[in-house]
């Protein structure tokens, strides 16, 4: 009974121990690193807010739809693969790939519909449509879009904003980051900034 008693009181002493350990101190620790400088906006989700209002996220890209298809102010981002539609936009609850490879029929044909849709909508020719506007990314709400999607975007955007086209490939510009440490990646237009500053330009 002696040592029956012993254990139990070795058992609770080891489960008080971890419960504080794992359920305070080590929470609490993650909570205080993330508070850092340079580390609490993405701990929060990088909102980005608007005269006080949360707008979205800039780790997260929700394709904007126009209440007109045929006077759209907005620019786009990549289309999702979790869409109904082959444009979008997705939804940024269940994001995903597709898992298709590049030699399925579905996916190709889907790609091809694509780029008939956003040379139509763009008015340019389909051998000008870049991959990323026809392409969806692994997660489907990707941010951002190359500068030659956002570059067919312009006249567009321009006509529907009431703004020249000069004036919006400025914004444009002033919303594309180079690539990282000079040499890293490609250079990446930030679609939500991007809208708002057209906003706020009209």
């Amino acid at each position: 009974m002696k040592r029956l008693l012993t254990q139990t009181a070795a058992g609770l002493r080891a489960l008080l121990v971890l419960t504080v350990l794992t359920g305070i101190v080590y929470p609490l620790a993650v909570w205080t690193v993330s508070r850092a400088p340079g580390l609490r906006d993405n701990a929060e989700g990088s909102i980005v807010t608007v005269d006080g209002f949360p707008v979205g996220s800039e780790l997260i890209g929700v394709d904007p739809v126009a209440a007109d298809p045929a006077n759209d102010p907005w620019f786009h981002t990549r289309p999702s693969a979790g869409s109904a539609d082959p444009l979008g936009p997705g939804d940024p609850s269940n994001s995903g790939g597709s898992n298709k490879g590049a030699s399925n029929d579905d996916l190709n044909g889907r790609v091809r519909r694509r780029v008939e849709l956003v040379s139509l909508r763009e008015n340019v020719d389909p051998a000008q449509v870049p991959v990323d506007a026809v392409t969806a990314s692994g997660s489907g709400l990707d941010p951002h879009i190359s500068p030659a999607y956002a570059e067919i975007q312009v006249p567009r955007v321009a006509r529907a904003s009431g703004l020249t086209e000069d004036r919006v490939r400025r914004l444009v510009a002033e919303h594309t980051d180079g690539r990282a440490l000079g040499f890293l990646g490609e250079p990446t237009v930030t679609v939500l900034s991007l809208n708002l500053a057209v906003q706020a330009a009209r």
